[in-house]
């Protein structure tokens, strides 16, 4: 197994950071909000639903979505990043 370069090293460093964080937010939100947190975020009241009703039906599932919306253009901008500092004369 071949050893990765500089840059790559730390695209990768990046991208597992960008999805350790997003999967902390998405847990949180899912199981937090929507299970955990039910009954404290049950007394608040949105759109005439109790609010952790809400999230365990329908907020989740938007922060999930946010969520993808968000890793798509961090990715990108990471790739970006790593194109740039690589060195264009090395084939590897």
């Amino acid at each position: 197994m071949s050893q990765l370069s500089p840059p790559r090293r730390d695209t990768w460093k990046r991208s597992l950071r960008l999805i350790a964080i997003l999967l902390a937010i998405w847990f949180t939100a899912s199981l937090g909000l929507g299970v955990l947190l039910v009954e404290p975020l049950n007394r608040i009241w949105m759109g005439g639903f109790p609010l952790g009703f809400w999230f365990a039906q329908q907020g989740s599932i938007l922060v999930f979505l946010v969520l993808l919306l968000v890793n798509s253009v961090a990715m990108d901008r990471i790739e970006r990043d790593a194109d740039r500092s690589e060195d264009p004369e090395d084939p590897s």
